[in-house]
């Protein structure tokens, strides 16, 4: 995600810092870069404008030029600039005071509308009872699509009945079908577009009018560049857009519609696609998309992916094990299960900080198979071997590799790994300070990240 941006910004960082002290023509010079930056991520060349001009307001004054870190104040003032453009504060999902809430979801074609609709109803699925209704009756097997999708999400499901072509219709039902099975969230599919069509865009009004949305909600590509904006001010004319989502937050985004939508359209971006999963769905939130693009990381967002794939349950025994001055077989196979619900590792790797170790991660070519033969392995031992693997001498260890598939080598391999991560459990003092139920995961990433 923005990794041409963030690298070209790094590039622009690295060389005034390497100037000790700034002149004018220096800023000049890197906003220069900056500029260039910037129109290469497809951002509307007027936001660029503005944005490079506020930059150079504030970099070029007298408190900054004679700062003791005057490279370090012009990247805070470029990270400022790029919230403010976005957005300074996220802006939340609104539900009605009087149930059912409609959601209306719109789009172009090939947007990821189907697929966000059950995304977005899946995490409002924690504290409300969400419904997706299928009102795209034009694109061939666009409700067989929703319903699968449904059905593997969890999430109920609403369609036309059979020869039904009116969408709108389907619309008005799916509101007494709601308050009938106590639906508090209704989610509208509705037809993409290929382009502006008016006939189609007449029957999104048609629907607004019949089955009032508390949120009209438009899907974009974030890999469309700047014809995301214009969709944007197109549909937000004809519908009044209460929020934008971003899809594809996690291929080859340049950045343009995340830098330039807000500030052109004054519509917000509410969430953020971030991978293929029903789980891969986030609030936008300005502030740490500023920090993946200045490099330097999302650790709240990280620390929040953990909590959401990590049961009280793992937690409270991790914990035990730590009180208890001991880290077993078992804690390590928990770690790796864990670390496989957080998705993709150079996902996990572009949240970190792009300092010393991180930057050696995101570099690093990570083999998945890897994790796959040290879990077999672990699964292969005995309850016994697991909680003392110290027993595990040349038959254990033949024995082992047979069962999982694997080598003897391969077998010390992980031996030797649990006591590396052993050890530097111990070196972080993360044994014997907690209780199992004051433990709490984001205090160990604190201390695992901590220095």
């Amino acid at each position: 995600m923005f990794e041409a941006l963030k690298q070209r910004f790094e590039s622009v960082f690295s060389g005034l810092r390497g100037k000790g002290k700034l002149t004018a023509d220096d800023v000049t010079a890197a906003l220069r870069e900056v500029r260039r930056a910037l129109l290469e991520a497809d951002v509307n060349f007027k936001v660029v404008r503005d944005l490079v001009d506020a930059i150079r307001v504030r970099a070029t004054g007298a408190d900054v030029l004679n700062s003791i870190t005057p490279a370090q104040q012009v990247a805070t003032i470029v990270y400022e600039e790029l919230i403010n453009i976005m957005g300074r504060e996220p802006a939340p999902m609104s539900i009605s005071p009087k149930p059912p809430t409609v959601y209306m979801m719109v789009g172009l074609q090939g947007s990821g509308k189907t697929t966000t609709t059950v995304k977005l109803a899946k995490r409002f699925s924690r504290s409300h009872k969400p419904l997706v209704v299928a009102c795209d009756l034009r694109r061939p097997a666009a409700v067989e699509q929703l319903r699968v999708l449904a059905e593997k999400a969890g999430v109920a499901f609403f369609g036309p009945e059979q020869g039904e072509s009116d969408p709108v219709a389907v619309a008005e039902r799916s509101i007494a079908y709601a308050e009938d099975h106590l639906c508090s969230l209704i989610l509208l599919d509705t037809a993409g577009r290929l382009q502006m069509d008016d006939e189609l865009m007449n029957e999104l009004e048609s629907m607004k009018t019949k089955a009032p949305p508390f949120e009209v909600l438009l899907v974009v590509d974030s890999m469309t560049g700047q014809e995301a904006v214009e969709v944007s001010n197109v549909f937000n004319k004809r519908l009044g857009l209460t929020g934008v989502i971003l899809t594809k937050m996690d291929g080859d985004a340049r950045g343009g519609p995340a830098l330039a939508i807000k500030s052109v359209t004054g519509v917000p971006i509410k969430m953020a696609g971030m991978g293929e999963r029903v789980e891969d769905i986030e609030p936008f939130d300005s502030k740490r998309m500023a920090s993946r693009i200045m490099g330097m990381g999302d650790m709240m967002g990280l620390m929040e992916k953990l909590e959401r794939t990590t049961t009280d349950d793992d937690a409270e025994r991790l914990a035990e094990s730590l009180k208890k001055n001991r880290f077993t077989m078992e804690d390590m196979l928990l770690q790796l299960q864990q670390i496989k619900k957080l998705g993709p590792l150079d996902k996990i790797f572009e949240m970190l900080p792009m300092l010393g170790s991180a930057k050696a991660l995101k570099g690093a070519n990570v083999d998945m198979s890897v994790m796959k033969y040290t879990e077999a392995i672990i699964q292969s031992m005995t309850l016994k071997e697991r909680r003392s693997p110290e027993i595990i001498k040349g038959s254990r260890r033949r024995r082992i590799a047979k069962g999982s598939g694997t080598s003897v080598q391969q077998v010390n391999q992980v031996l030797a790994q649990f006591e590396q991560m052993k050890n530097m459990m111990k070196s972080l003092g993360m044994f014997g300070k907690a209780g199992p139920k004051s433990y709490k995961l984001k205090g160990m990433m604190k201390n695992m990240f901590k220095g």
